[in-house]
């Protein structure tokens, strides 16, 4: 029995490695695109799951890019403010000046976007 586990520790450890060395930087790094929204009444479910498939952020480097539906596409560098296991908070300059913040969190192999109220926008990877 200790031989199994010591093996099972062998190849799982090194695993953990890999995917625990990403910094919530390199984890947000591509394009995210909405696939659905939580926490939101029934009967404005429809419309709102509609205009989270619309929304796309990229990560690109330092430069983050927010596309929201009926909206023009904004840029700017993003810092990351606050990190709590998977929660993080995103500071991103406006170009005209100020800057935005935005609460995310990874789950599993999605992000997660507050919008506030306590809805969410769940995005996946699309590149």
């Amino acid at each position: 029995i200790m031989r199994n586990l010591l093996m099972c520790v062998a190849l799982v450890f090194p695993l953990c490695l890999n995917g625990c060395s990403k910094d919530p930087k390199e984890r947000l790094q591509g394009k995210w695109g909405g696939q659905t929204v939580k926490q939101i009444d029934e009967s404005q479910k429809a419309e709102a799951t509609t205009w989270a498939q619309g929304v796309r952020f990229e990560f690109d480097k330092n430069k983050m890019t927010v596309s929201l539906p009926s909206d023009q596409p904004r840029s700017g560098d993003f810092d990351i403010e606050d990190v709590s296991g998977d929660k993080l908070t995103v500071r991103v300059a406006r170009e005209s000046g100020g800057s935005d913040t935005a609460a995310l969190r990874f789950e599993g192999s999605k992000l997660v976007w507050d919008v506030g109220s306590g809805r969410e926008v769940v995005m996946t990877r699309v590149d």
